[in-house]
Protein backbone atom coordinates (compact mmCIF):
# COMPACT_ATOMS: atom_id res chain seq x y z
CA UNK A 1 0.00 0.00 0.00
CA UNK A 2 1.03 3.55 -0.68
CA UNK A 3 0.67 7.07 1.03
CA UNK A 4 0.29 10.47 -0.22
CA UNK A 5 3.65 11.54 -2.07
CA UNK A 6 5.00 7.77 -2.88
CA UNK A 7 5.52 6.95 0.95
CA UNK A 8 5.05 2.95 1.93
CA UNK A 9 2.83 2.12 4.79
CA UNK A 10 4.25 -0.27 6.75
CA UNK A 11 2.25 -3.17 7.75
CA UNK A 12 2.75 -5.28 10.41
CA UNK A 13 3.33 -9.18 10.12
CA UNK A 14 1.30 -11.86 11.56
CA UNK A 15 2.70 -14.11 14.12
CA UNK A 16 4.58 -17.45 12.38
CA UNK A 17 2.47 -20.69 13.58
CA UNK A 18 5.47 -22.24 13.35
CA UNK A 19 9.64 -21.32 13.30
CA UNK A 20 12.33 -22.56 11.55
CA UNK A 21 13.77 -24.02 14.86
CA UNK A 22 10.35 -26.32 15.28
CA UNK A 23 11.19 -27.54 12.12
CA UNK A 24 14.61 -28.40 12.69
CA UNK A 25 14.29 -30.10 16.19
CA UNK A 26 11.33 -32.36 14.58
CA UNK A 27 13.69 -33.39 11.82
CA UNK A 28 16.67 -33.85 14.34
CA UNK A 29 14.77 -35.90 16.29
CA UNK A 30 13.64 -38.42 13.47
CA UNK A 31 17.16 -38.71 12.31
CA UNK A 32 18.47 -39.19 15.57
CA UNK A 33 15.73 -41.78 15.75
CA UNK A 34 17.51 -43.62 12.94
CA UNK A 35 14.51 -43.00 10.19
CA UNK A 36 15.93 -41.12 6.80
CA UNK A 37 13.44 -38.01 5.96
CA UNK A 38 11.70 -38.20 2.65
CA UNK A 39 9.67 -35.48 2.72
CA UNK A 40 8.36 -32.87 5.30
CA UNK A 41 4.78 -31.11 4.88
CA UNK A 42 4.00 -28.34 7.07
CA UNK A 43 -0.11 -27.52 6.74
CA UNK A 44 -1.08 -23.97 6.94
CA UNK A 45 -2.34 -24.81 10.35
CA UNK A 46 1.55 -25.06 11.62
CA UNK A 47 1.27 -29.03 11.65
CA UNK A 48 4.61 -30.86 11.02
CA UNK A 49 4.24 -33.57 9.02
CA UNK A 50 7.60 -36.31 8.24
CA UNK A 51 7.79 -38.79 5.46
CA UNK A 52 10.67 -41.18 6.32
CA UNK A 53 11.95 -42.90 3.82
CA UNK A 54 12.39 -46.48 3.97
CA UNK A 55 10.62 -50.09 4.11
CA UNK A 56 6.92 -49.79 4.63
CA UNK A 57 5.14 -51.14 7.92
CA UNK A 58 4.79 -54.99 7.93
CA UNK A 59 1.19 -55.89 9.15
CA UNK A 60 0.91 -59.02 10.66
CA UNK A 61 -2.15 -60.85 9.75
CA UNK A 62 -5.48 -61.27 11.34
CA UNK A 63 -7.29 -64.70 12.01
CA UNK A 64 -10.29 -63.27 9.80
CA UNK A 65 -8.30 -62.40 6.91
CA UNK A 66 -8.72 -65.15 5.02
CA UNK A 67 -12.40 -66.04 5.59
Amino acid sequence: MTADKGQFLAMARARAIFRKADLRRAVEAVIAAGQTVARVEVDPNGKIVIVTAGEPERREGNEWDHV
